[in-house]
């Protein structure tokens, strides 16, 4: 029998009663991480397809770095009429794209990732989307380099690794490992990784977490998401898409970032994740100075991607809000947001009907949503001005 400490072998429950267990047990344990309302987990077995290429639709919302601060999130969605005052979906069939960076530099990492995740689900119900990329710090964490977490970071970390550890504890009272049955193979992994959570904290925390393959966040808020998108005319990334990168094929990319995160490419991230070149590294068509832009490179990286006009990435602040550079083919859309990364103020890019750019910026001195008017309506109270374009 197992006791409260997890020893001995998982116990048995009649059949089909394990996996309600484990819902329960799931559910209670997800609204503690994400510190309110979650969404229901996935089947291990139902992973969600990586989308790369999409048609282009009549509302499209680019939102640069967030680096654990959920409540600048909260304002720059509400910002762009993506959520109300409730933090629910409120962009009804809009796509919006956060183009990664939720990790470093922030106390609410794990908190944001679940807050996107509902969203995401949210908006996929009212005929919208939500996407979320993967940026420089989520490929730094899950290669064990930490050096931008925070103290507050590491501390969430530990704070889930407890209740990870509790979360398994609860499941063997029943025998509860998910649809892999009570086989001694299951058994022995439970043990393994009920051993490294409950004695985690800090940076080993951390790291058993974002683990590629076996950390359980790795294996729910990064492998499913894109390195790469396009959507209509417009291709998103977090750092950009280079000459080489886009000979490779957008959907090549998503394929080997993701090898690596679920574990099946080795422990070294491929080499479109490191280096100054790297697809999360690049600053290439990012520089204030956009004279000193790539712009011969950019049109190159275009060409090659069919259908695509235009590239939104994030990875470097610019201290003059959202901008473009090249004449229109790329726009900058990292604000330093984060009080972690610069304190500015929220500011989101839109793109109505694959065509007309507008920034939405946030007023110096945050007021409330207007009453009486919808989501959407509010924001385009709040400030929206054409992005100026460079020749």
């Amino acid at each position: 029998m197992t006791g409260h400490d997890g020893s001995g072998p998982p116990r048995r429950c009649p059949p089909g009663f394990p996996k309600v267990w484990a819902s329960f047990v799931e559910a209670v344990v997800d609204t503690a991480h994400a510190n309110g309302p979650a969404a229901p987990r996935r089947d291990p077995e139902e992973a969600p397809s990586l989308a790369t290429v999409l048609p282009g639709v009549e509302r499209l919302l680019a939102i640069g770095d967030l680096h654990g601060d959920l409540d600048k999130a909260r304002r720059a969605f509400r910002l762009a009429g993506l959520v109300d005052d409730r933090d629910r979906w409120a962009g009804g069939a809009a796509t919006a794209v956060q183009v990664g960076d939720i990790l470093d530099r922030g106390d609410a990492e794990i908190q944001l990732f679940f807050w996107l995740e509902r969203l995401q689900r949210q908006a996929a119900a009212a005929g919208g989307a939500l996407h979320v990329l993967n940026g420089n710090h989520e490929t730094m964490s899950a290669a064990r380099d930490f050096r931008f977490a925070t103290a507050g970071g590491l501390d969430e970390f530990s704070r889930f690794a407890r209740a990870h550890a509790l979360e398994l504890a609860l499941k063997a009272r029943c025998g509860c490992f998910g649809a892999d049955g009570n086989t001694a193979a299951a058994a022995a992994a439970w043990r393994g990784e009920m051993r490294e959570f409950r004695r985690a904290e800090g940076a080993d925390a951390r790291y058993a977490a974002l683990r590629p393959g076996t950390g359980p966040l790795a294996r729910r808020f990064l492998a499913p998401h894109p390195l790469v998108l396009q959507v209509g005319a417009t291709v998103f990334a977090h750092g950009g898409v280079l000459p080489v990168h886009a000979a490779q094929g957008l959907p090549a990319l998503n394929a080997a970032a993701r090898a690596w995160l679920q574990g099946a490419a080795g422990e070294r991230p491929p080499r479109i994740l490191t280096g100054r070149s790297a697809v999360v590294w690049a600053r290439d068509y990012s520089a204030e100075d956009a004279e000193a832009c790539d712009c011969a490179g950019l049109a190159e990286s275009l060409a090659r991607i069919p259908g695509a006009a235009r590239m939104v990435v994030g990875h470097t602040i610019q201290q003059e809000g959202i901008n473009s550079a090249c004449g229109g083919r790329v726009f900058r859309v990292d604000v330093g947001l984060s009080r972690g990364c610069g304190d500015g103020l929220p500011a989101v890019l839109e793109i109505r009907n694959d065509s007309v750019m507008q920034r939405l910026m946030e007023a110096p001195a945050p007021s409330p949503l207007p009453q009486g008017l919808g989501a959407q309506e509010a924001a385009e109270q709040l400030g929206r001005q054409p992005v100026p374009v460079p020749a």
